[in-house]
């Protein structure tokens, strides 16, 4: 690769400066013991940053996550994601071209409305950038465009490949905190983001109470949590098939049903609404303007007389009743 493609931001991504880490176990105080590692006195654990990327993702874990991510790498590599230059990175979520184009407008559009709806009042009624965890960051294009507009930002997911994990990193000209972590341990400190984004990675979780506390704990009192790009149903059926035809379509193309870890796959509106009960949050939900033909969809389902289609809306929880 050219190095006109490419840039390499620092080695050591941004952190404690932006970010102050804890131990993913205890969730306890991390000593500094170099510019790129940290260690937890409790536990005997030290955390390294490796390629600009922060590794947090515990010994045991690492072992529980191991057949997934190789199955979600071998699917996605043989599905064709990402892309050859900088340029293409960059550009996202815009792409015009490839077998991906129509998943990337639905990601283009709640990216829109994630900006519009949320992230721009919530710089206008604290002004000041936000400090926002981008989960399930995939190849870091959120984590970018919210950097690239002055917030700081930690792109946290489990996978660190060049193509569609963390180490994409290495094509933006924007340094974002990279950090490799699970949704259920994350390694921050509480109480200090002002926004946390499941961004296209909510279904991913093997219980969404769990998940979701994770995610209060460490986020601000006045702090927002989102559910971007997740499928939803209103009749959990429809769910349960959808689940059924991915499995049979893997099984079939790849020898495995990508059922490799229990996660819950998809929500309902019942089960949102049993969510805020159990976690004490309230929803708000917004319906970003996908396209006449994506508003069909429904419709030619039923005269087709198949199951109902995914619903993607960008859902907004809150622990306080106040506005944005």
């Amino acid at each position: 690769m050219s190095p006109t493609h490419w840039h390499q931001p620092s080695v050591y991504s941004a952190a404690m400066k932006d970010f102050e880490f804890a131990c993913p176990r205890c969730r306890g105080a991390l000593t500094a013991v170099s510019p790129a590692a940290y260690h937890c006195a409790a536990d005997g654990l030290t955390f390294t940053c490796e390629a600009g990327i922060w590794r947090f993702l515990l010994p045991e874990r690492a072992a529980h996550f191991a057949q997934f991510m190789q199955e979600y790498e071998t699917v996605r590599q043989a599905e064709g994601w990402g892309g050859p230059t900088a340029d293409y990175y960059r550009a996202l979520p815009v792409v015009t071209t490839g077998d991906h184009r129509e998943i990337w407008h639905i990601r283009a559009r709640s990216y829109q409305a994630l900006q519009a709806q949320v992230v721009e009042p919530m710089v206008k009624a604290r002004a000041r950038p936000l400090r926002i965890l981008d989960i399930g960051a995939g190849n870091g294009w959120l984590a970018y465009r919210l950097a690239q507009a002055g917030h700081q930002v930690a792109a946290v997911d489990l996978l660190t490949n060049t193509t569609d994990g963390l180490g994409a990193r290495l094509f933006y000209e924007v340094a974002f905190t990279a950090v490799q972590a699970e949704f259920d341990h994350l390694p921050f400190a509480p109480a200090q983001a002002d926004l946390l984004i499941f961004n296209g990675a909510f279904h991913y979780a093997a219980r969404y109470e769990v998940s979701l506390q994770e995610g209060l704990r460490v986020l601000r009192a006045d702090g927002r949590v989102i559910i971007m790009d997740s499928p939803v149903y209103r009749d959990g059926g429809s769910g349960r098939q959808m689940v059924q035809e991915r499995q049979q379509q893997f099984q079939e193309a790849y020898g495995f049903g990508g059922n490799a870890l229990p996660h819950e796959n998809y929500l309902t509106f019942e089960r949102l609404v049993q969510l805020a009960e159990s976690v004490g949050m309230q929803w708000h939900m917004i319906r970003p303007a996908y396209g006449w033909r994506w508003a069909l969809r429904p419709w030619l389902a039923r005269l087709r007389r198949r199951r109902e289609p995914a619903t993607f809306l960008l859902i907004v929880g809150q622990t306080q009743n106040d506005e944005i």
